[in-house]
């Protein structure tokens, strides 16, 4: 991977609806060669999926709550019996497997308090939960798909 492949993907970031040859406009190659580049991130899995971004105020979708999770159960059947069931709750987009105080934390997405009470109450019967606490986004300050590309290393 180099710059160019570094500015190819921070196009994609931007808006995965440029075309081959927008893209190639931008980081100043002809169009072939900056398909080739494209596929070839594409293939090494550096590009996993090109995906829209919804409005989510449109789509009621206007509460985001953190929930920490902790547990007394430290072992892999109850992690993987835990994981298969979080991974189902279309509410959670984000989820995580800590260190420190908090064993999980995921970022679950919901209309209101109200439909959040029902995700919770569906969540603490899916597993044996030792502790959970949920804390509600005040105000989005910053929100970003894309990845500091900085810290990847060109060759």
């Amino acid at each position: 991977m180099d710059k160019i492949d570094l500015d190819i993907l921070n196009c994609i970031q931007s808006d995965a609806n440029l075309s081959a040859s927008q893209i190639a406009k931008q980081v100043k190659l002809s169009t072939t060669p900056c398909w080739r580049r494209i596929r070839k991130l594409e293939e090494d899995n550096v590009i996993l999926k090109k995906v829209g971004l919804l409005n989510r105020d449109k789509l009621n979708l206007g509460v985001d709550v953190f929930v920490a999770i902790r547990t007394n159960q430290h072992n892999a059947a109850w992690l993987e019996s835990f994981a298969s069931a979080v991974i189902e709750f279309p509410e959670v987009v984000e989820f995580y497997r800590m260190s420190g105080e908090i064993d999980y934390l995921m970022r679950v997405v919901v209309p209101d308090i109200t439909e959040f009470d029902k995700f919770y109450r569906r969540l603490i019967s899916s597993a044996d939960i030792h502790d959970v606490s949920s804390s509600f986004a005040m105000e989005r300050i910053k929100y970003t798909t894309s990845l500091p590309l900085q810290y990847a290393i060109p060759e």
